[in-house]
């Protein structure tokens, strides 16, 4: 269906597309008129200007650095980690793919496997910005080195391709043949080859703005010419079909590179990575996101987000916004992350989709970067109380304080804890982002228009604004405290305008003082206070934002809500790791709050900043609450069931009848297999094409996608009659229906389609009389279809 809505649309789109260009040209430049002063062009190391004018930018990372607090913290957490990885173990497989010989061994993790070289990407990026951010030069001078091995390593190659790709020059050479065969993830059979170019060419294009490396453009403009020449014969039938395997933001990157040097062809082959079947509905404002992969989509609406500024192309401004709304207020956790077992779920359906593998951090990181555009194109204090949200509560938790580590997923799961990546044997996508994330804190807390600053973000900083002769600093210890102190200093006076975010969650007001006097704060939640005046040197300002409690329910259950402190989300403190209360009913205590405010059962913690405890209402113990992003050693939960006593009461007779359900089929059980779990699979012979596991519900799983199967040996009473009983979750959806096999043949097909939401389910398949006369064990074998899942299959018995 995407499909075909993307190739009905495609002609009348383009000429659609042209008009409204026209039209956005001519408006572009009416905004040079008097009236229009204070709306931006692009950057100024840009040879081609935006088609459109941005009403603020951001400061550039070398204007802002970080005072004392949890941000600079985890940025010099993160800094520690850059300096202690080697570049030539980055490069090591650039070089051996150049032909030449390797300095230093690979790294472990996905560096060592089909996807090795983004993590290179990411690590140019995240230097590049952390020298930007720090001015620590020996970040800088290892940029310079690795771009510089780079462009040795494209000299080698001969034809501007450098890549760290196992198989990577094949698939490509394939492609100019015109031979494309795609899976999600793959491309000719390799693993998501443009994703990583995309990395790269990220990375030096960073290196090139930050670094002012020019030798970074001039690697990335051999390789984009490359691409070029890769791709140019390709039908328009054949680049959707190749697009059809992620490929990240190339659109992005292209189009930066366009900008950059102001050749026609790179904008040309931007605009041709445009997935139709995902992006035209979008730009008609349909939402067509549920059960696709989440992080796939998001680097494309931030190309398109680009490409709508360099070429002034309404349809791509609508896209992006309609994505970013769709995503933010339709599916998204409290945290301001996203998806779960890295796919959207259905609008507004996210009751039963609270698993390990909630919010990947790679879309958080993606989705901040979207918000920065729209932001510049209507400074909304919308899209800067999003951005707070995640920050704190996504992109800062997902770091562990004490080693630097990050989250793949950060899990929202009742009663659960956060995993850590290693050093040196991770490089997941969500390391190579992680990376990023926490060099570049300074973005996002001012920006600018002509003659104002917009103070987006309360965290400890210093600004300098040159060009204005002027230096803000800004002292809090908010979250902690709600008060936050600003100092001016400058050189001579200065008119300038100060607007600050007043933010949505400020229900109990927003104080203003300059210099001890208290200042009218016009507006509401959700608008920026101005006050404009002529500074001098020394002036300060007081600002004062209390902060309350509230609840933020699911929007499909009102009584399972998180409880957030202001912008904070907070979490309850539910014990040690491997504690073994963990895995009882209870663990996670409900909350019986008959209809109470929240202020009538949380109280503050005396002498502990942000930390609270329920009162009375914890069945079976209240709990101790505190910022979600200070858990990193601790089980935890962040949603929490409102229940009456009745209803808790229930839940104790519906776990002591499971109890003893359990207990009645476990005595009539031949065999079991716990899926997911190393020595039961090992002890039942698992193989399997496409599979992978993981935990949920404090239950292993393994399913298999696109095609793949898995299989254990198992065994059966010989004459029967014995029956195969499948445990699976009832929340799961979507494109899940899948094959059982015995012995090679097709017992049943299963669809999972919510099946019984918010719990576990079985389903018996009887055991054919001939199968169990003829043999004393099993082949048991779940099938995939084609982009569909087998699975998850929680558990698999065998029962008399």
């Amino acid at each position: 269906m995407r499909t075909l809505i993307a190739n009905s649309n495609k002609s009348s789109s383009t000429v659609f597309r042209r008009v409204l260009l026209n039209f956005t040209i001519l408006s572009t430049l009416l905004i040079s008129l008097p009236g229009f002063a204070g709306i931006l062009p692009g950057r100024s190391t840009d040879l081609v200007p935006n088609k459109i004018g941005l009403v603020v930018r951001p400061f550039d990372l070398k204007d802002v650095r970080l005072l004392d607090g949890p941000f600079k913290h985890a940025m010099e957490m993160d800094e520690s980690y850059l300096l202690e990885l080697r570049p030539d173990r980055l490069l090591s497989w650039y070089r051996r793919e150049a032909g030449l010989p390797q300095k230093d061994s690979v790294y472990g993790g996905w560096e060592s496997m089909g996807i090795a070289g983004h993590s290179l990407g990411h690590y140019l990026s995240a230097c590049s910005m952390m020298y930007a951010s720090t001015g620590n030069d020996s970040l800088k001078e290892r940029v310079d080195y690795i771009v510089d091995q780079l462009a040795i390593c494209q000299d080698a190659n001969g034809n501007g391709y450098v890549a760290a790709i196992p198989g990577g020059k094949k698939v490509f050479e394939e492609l100019i043949e015109g031979k494309i065969e795609t899976k999600p993830f793959e491309l000719n059979g390799v693993w998501v080859p443009w994703y990583t170019i995309h990395k790269e060419l990220a990375g030096l294009l960073d290196a090139n703005r930050y670094c002012s490396n020019s030798n970074a453009l001039s690697v990335a403009t051999k390789l984009a010419d490359w691409a070029y020449e890769t791709t140019k014969n390709l039908t328009d039938e054949q680049f959707q079909r190749m697009l059809a395997c992620e490929q990240g933001g190339m659109n992005e990157a292209l189009g930066e590179l366009y900008a950059r040097t102001g050749n026609e062809k790179y904008l040309k082959l931007a605009e041709r990575f445009h997935m139709n079947a995902v992006l035209v509905p979008l730009e008609h404002r349909k939402d067509v996101l549920a059960g696709i992969h989440a992080n796939t989509q998001i680097p494309k609406l931030i190309g398109l987000a680009r490409l709508y500024e360099l070429t002034g192309d309404t349809t791509y401004e609508t896209g992006a916004k309609f994505f970013w709304n769709t995503v933010v207020k339709h599916h998204s956790y409290v945290i301001g992350g996203n998806s779960m077992n890295e796919s959207f779920s259905p609008p507004d359906e996210l009751n039963n989709l609270l698993e390990d593998n909630t919010c990947e951090t790679c879309n958080t990181y993606n989705m901040l970067k979207l918000t920065q555009h729209l932001f510049e194109w209507e400074p909304s204090a919308a899209y800067a109380d999003y951005y707070e949200r995640a920050l704190y509560n996504h992109i800062l938790a997902s770091q562990n304080p004490k080693t630097g580590m990050m989250c793949y997923y950060v899990s929202l799961k009742q009663g659960t804890e956060k995993e850590f990546s290693t050093p040196f044997n991770s490089f997941w996508c969500c390391v190579g982002t992680g990376m990023e994330n926490h060099s570049k804190y300074g973005i996002g807390i001012y920006y600018h228009d002509a003659n104002s600053i917009w103070v987006n973000l309360y965290i400890p900083s210093a600004l300098t604004w040159e060009e204005k002769g002027i230096k803000l600093t800004q002292e809090t210890e908010f979250p902690d405290s709600d008060e936050i102190h600003f100092t001016v200093n400058c050189a001579k006076p200065i008119k300038l305008s100060l607007r600050f975010r007043y933010p949505s969650w400020a229900v109990n007001g927003m104080f203003l003082r300059v210099n001890g006097t208290g200042i009218p704060v016009t507006g509401k939640p959700g608008s920026y206070p101005e006050v404009d005046r002529t500074w001098k040197d020394g002036d300060r300002i007081e600002l004062r934002i209390p902060m309350s409690l509230r609840t933020e329910s699911m929007p499909d259950n009102p009584d399972r809500v998180a409880i957030c402190y202001g912008p904070i989300v907070l979490a309850g403190d539910l014990g040690e790791l491997n504690d073994p209360t963990s895995k009882q009913f209870n663990f996670v205590p409900a909350l019986l709050t008959s209809g109470h405010p929240v202020n009538d059962w949380v109280e503050p913690v005396a002498g502990k900043p942000l930390t609270f405890r329920t009162v009375k209402v914890g069945m079976p113990h209240d709990v101790t609450l505190e910022p979600f992003y200070e858990y990193y050693d601790r089980m935890y939960s962040v949603y929490w069931d409102i229940l009456t006593g009745e209803q808790w009461n229930q839940r104790l007779l519906d776990q002591k009848a499971d109890l003893d359900r359990q207990a009645a089929i476990e005595k009539v059980t031949i065999d079991f297999v716990q899926p997911g779990d190393d020595k039961s699979e090992q002890t039942h012979d698992m193989k399997g094409e496409n599979t992978s596991s993981g935990e949920a519900f404090n239950r292993n799983w393994r399913h298999a996608y696109d095609g793949g199967w898995f299989s254990f040996a198992m065994k059966i009473e010989r004459g029967g009659p014995d029956t195969l009983v499948c445990t699976y979750w009832g929340g799961d959806s979507g494109d899940r229906t899948f094959d059982i096999l015995l012995n090679g043949r097709k017992i049943a097909t299963q669809t999972l389609q919510n099946n019984s939401p918010g719990k576990f389910f079985d389903v018996r398949y009887p055991v054919p009389v001939d199968i169990a006369n003829g043999t004393d064990n099993v082949s048991i074998k779940f099938v995939s279809r084609p982009d569909s899942t087998a699975g998850g299959v929680f558990g698999i018995r065998i029962i008399k």
